[in-house]
């Protein structure tokens, strides 16, 4: 599962750790990333999507029909 979310676009930041000694290693910092189903009353079917915690309560704000046209309107295929 890729770590990106269809909402909000969130993506793995990438950097170095530092230790006491200085020493650096590479890190990935993934975001908290869910695989969520929902239905879709205009279609009558059930979408899944890929959402980080926020997507998730975006949609539970603004609704599952408005965030759908937001993406649908970005061009991307759900």
């Amino acid at each position: 599962m890729s770590a990106h979310c269809q909402v909000t676009g969130r993506q793995p930041g990438f950097g170095k750790s530092v230790s006491h000694s200085h020493k650096r290693t590479n890190w990935r910092w993934d975001p908290n990333i869910q695989k969520k189903t929902y239905l879709l009353p205009s279609e009558g079917r059930r979408v899944t999507l890929t959402l980080s915690a926020k997507g998730i309560k975006t949609i539970d704000r603004d609704g599952i029909e408005a965030v759908v046209a937001r993406i649908r309107a970005r061009g991307d295929k759900i």
